[in-house]
């Protein structure tokens, strides 16, 4: 069943149907083929009882908040003011790149979100400065991933709704790994400007006086952060009640620099209808399909497979990352976790291991994702905001990060404290 399920998955989403309404089409036909009795006469109550959970509310919520920083003129703030303090590193404005998708992914629980606003504040000035398309772009791409591992995250929201897990323990656990793999980016750029200069373009120094004044575009941003994370670990709001004080926050901060107008708002209004309409339909076919499979035994079959091989449980954890690589090279990234957790995190816990560690690594697996070809969401955003060149440059650009993120997961997986670490310490 599972080789029947994986090639209808690719071959529907071969088809650029939306993916969404895949898992749909997939969940119909392991029903009618696989499943002991009709599964259809459940789908309405399946979907009305996935929906209606008061955590998902908080999905809206950030993808808002991102939207009115990106369209009220914030974040093209922010990445001056950090072009400012980090440009006389090796690799110059790329550094810039990163730390602007790092402040942006604090707020906005989206990469491509994040990586959408970072390339279109920063495309225009690769060629007018000089920059390496290759090394620039892909920077700009594997920093939009940390959308997704720095708090507050949608795909870190997502996951605690699915397994139960408790979603600010998430948060405070990927917050080591989330700046951890920013400074690796940011050390791994130096290294290959140090080695290749010409790669990254122009060092800039800037008078400390105009570096001092910069930095009143980089307060409320983390004002904004610590008002929605510190309401959350303080106990006086849930993530959804701190992801509505943080839109509150984003339209305070859009007043005070004048960014706020009725087109500001239909804008963000509509970005985030069209974005949290894309999260729900996937949750929901995912939902649905997962109920199929699960109906049908593969939860077990997929269990006799893992046991079959004789693997420690180390082992299997390895063979677990190469199942989602490969999976991460086909399969859109909020899918690949909605298909894929309810039937690994089940057999992970089973084997000893802490849920909240495990969607820490899951979530570095789906960071790679992200800028691994052909479905890498990142690389096809980055490349519509260049508007020329070729996606190989993105591409190429991106495999330094990856190797980063390879060496997160094998950080993650020998020490697991570096996730389970502010948890335990603030629990």
């Amino acid at each position: 069943m599972i080789g029947y399920v994986s090639i209808g998955l690719l071959a529907l989403l071969s088809l650029s149907i939306p993916v969404g309404i895949v898992l749909f089409l997939l969940g119909f036909g392991v029903d009618t083929f696989f499943s002991p009795f009709p599964l259809i006469r459940g789908l309405g109550n399946m979907v009305w009882s996935t929906s209606n959970n008061a955590t998902l509310i908080a999905i809206p919520f950030f993808v808002m908040l991102g939207e009115i920083l990106v369209r009220s003129g914030v974040a093209a703030r922010t990445y001056a003011a950090l072009d400012k303090w980090i440009s006389w590193l090796p690799g110059g404005l790329v550094h810039a790149n990163v730390a602007t998708a790092t402040m942006f992914s604090a707020t906005s629980g989206s990469s491509v979100a994040t990586a959408a606003t970072v390339a279109t504040v920063a495309m225009p000035q690769a060629e007018k400065l000089g920059y390496d398309p290759k090394l620039f772009s892909g920077a700009i791409a594997a920093g939009g991933t940390l959308g997704i591992m720095i708090p507050p995250s949608i795909n870190l929201i997502v996951y605690g709704f699915l397994t139960q897990t408790s979603i600010p323990q998430l948060f405070l656990a990927g917050l080591v790994p989330g700046v951890g793999l920013a400074v690796a980016f940011i050390v791994i750029t130096a290294l290959i400007c140090v080695i290749r200069p010409e790669l990254g373009g122009e060092r800039r120094t800037f008078p400390l006086a105009e570096m001092l004044r910069a930095l009143v575009h980089l307060i409320p941003i983390i004002l904004l952060f610590t008002v929605i994370i510190g309401t959350i670990y303080k106990g006086w709001a849930t993530p959804t009640e701190a992801a509505a004080v943080g839109v509150a926050g984003a339209v305070a901060i859009a007043a005070v620099f004048g960014g706020v107008s009725v087109t500001m708002f239909y804008e963000s209004i509509l970005g985030t209808v069209k974005i949290t309409s894309m999260i729900m339909l996937v949750v929901l076919g995912a939902s649905f399909l997962n109920f199929t499979l699960a109906s049908a035994g593969l939860g077990n079959e997929l269990r006799q497979f893992l046991d079959g091989l004789g693997l420690t449980p180390l082992m299997t954890i390895f063979v677990i990352v190469g199942i989602y690589i490969v999976l991460g090279f086909f399969i859109e990234t909020l899918s690949l976790m909605v298909v894929t957790i309810p039937i690994i995190v089940p057999l992970v816990v089973e084997m000893g291991y802490d849920p909240i560690w495990f969607g820490i690594l899951m979530i570095v697996l789906i960071e790679m994702a992200l800028i691994t070809p052909p479905v890498g969401l990142n690389l096809y955003v980055v490349q519509g905001a260049r508007q020329s060149g070729t996606m190989s440059d993105v591409m190429l650009g991106a495999i330094p990060y990856v190797v980063a993120m390879l060496l997160m997961a094998a950080a993650l997986i020998a020490f697991p404290q570096i996730a389970l670490y502010l948890p335990g310490a603030l629990q």
